[in-house]
């Protein structure tokens, strides 16, 4: 191994690699730095770059551009399961990690010297990451989905019908997930859905009605 590494030499090919490798990660950190996420502008960056690295001495070495690409695809998986994590309610950094694997898949298509198809590809994911964001805002304010968890003052079922036709009211869609009772009180879980103006206002009116110890 460390022979073959000796026999390496940095040509002027390699460089423009690096530089269009490191001008593809910019594009595509830019954007995360600015949503402020976990991987963002020098991570995207150092990613597309190792990715390239990697690609340009399975190259050199020989007989192992498979074997070496398959080890890249492998390490960013790694790496893009350590940005997601998961709460009660959803799942976080989904997206991030679909940035990593591309920003890799992208380093790679530089490293075989594919520099205009790597710059439109990292121009596509841009668009992707901005432009189509704003059509999942509107889709979001249109169908907002939220997971209520109420606990009643008591175990009467009337509060629990009360409470799904201010729902209903609310031109709101639900589904009752569980019910159960605890400490004498019932507790529900209820997936709402619909404009997400009114499912926040449903919050608030849920904390004012005297039957709701709890949300």
């Amino acid at each position: 191994m460390w022979s073959l590494l000796r026999n390496i030499e940095i040509t002027n090919p390699d460089l423009i690699r690096i530089l269009v490798s490191v001008l593809c990660g910019s594009i595509l950190g830019i954007e995360r730095e600015y949503q402020n996420k976990a991987a963002g502008f020098r991570t995207i960056i150092l990613i597309c770059l190792g990715a390239t690295i990697f690609t340009i001495l399975s190259q050199e070495m020989g007989n192992s551009e498979d074997r070496i690409a398959a080890n890249i695809i492998t390490g960013i998986g790694f790496i893009g399961a350590g940005v997601i994590f998961k709460n009660n309610i959803d799942v976080k950094g989904l997206t991030t990690a679909a940035v990593i694997w591309v920003a890799a898949a992208i380093g790679m298509v530089v490293g075989i010297q594919q520099y205009y198809l790597a710059i439109f590809l990292s121009l596509v994911v841009l668009v992707v990451l901005s432009l189509l964001s704003r059509i999942e805002k509107v889709i979001d304010r249109l169908n907002y989905r939220a997971r209520f968890t109420v606990t009643f003052i008591n175990a009467d079922l009337h509060n629990l019908t009360y409470v799904e036709e201010l729902i209903k009211r609310q031109k709101l869609r639900l589904r009752r997930k569980q019910l159960s009772k605890k400490d004498s009180r019932l507790v529900v879980e209820l997936d709402v859905s619909g404009n997400k103006k009114r499912v926040i206002e449903l919050n608030e009116k849920l904390l004012t009605l005297h039957e709701v110890h709890e949300v």
